[in-house]
């Protein structure tokens, strides 16, 4: 039957979409890492955030490769809170020897309440 499930060639979609992606698909996320340091460029994360920390400048693919995953999640945690920050909601800098869950929970109600 034409447009039979399972057929050579078709795309299975679910809910979210297309399963199927194509050649580039694999390269997607260091795009949008590239796009990302380019908008904290521009809101000068190096200068407001990094320097306060004491924290070297993302690479052009920090967050698009698992390299150190503590170290990555404790970066994620200080952007976020100096980005909530930024936004007008004062949110305190997550220390690394808190709970992993209890600072992504404060983050995401924080973002929540915009």
């Amino acid at each position: 039957e034409e447009g039979a499930p399972g057929r050579r060639g078709e795309r299975e979609r679910s809910e979210e979409g297309p399963v199927e992606r194509g050649p580039g698909a694999a390269f997607h996320m260091f795009v949008l890492m590239e796009d990302l340091l380019d908008k904290l460029k521009l809101l000068s994360y190096e200068e407001e955030a990094l320097r306060r920390h004491n924290m070297r400048p993302l690479s052009r693919h920090y967050f698009a490769l698992p390299t150190n995953p503590g170290e990555q999640f404790f970066m994620f945690c200080t952007l976020a809170a100096w980005l909530i920050s930024k936004a007008g909601h004062p949110f305190e800098q997550p220390q690394e020897c808190d709970d992993p869950n209890a600072v992504i929970s404060n983050v995401l109600s924080e973002l929540r309440s915009f």
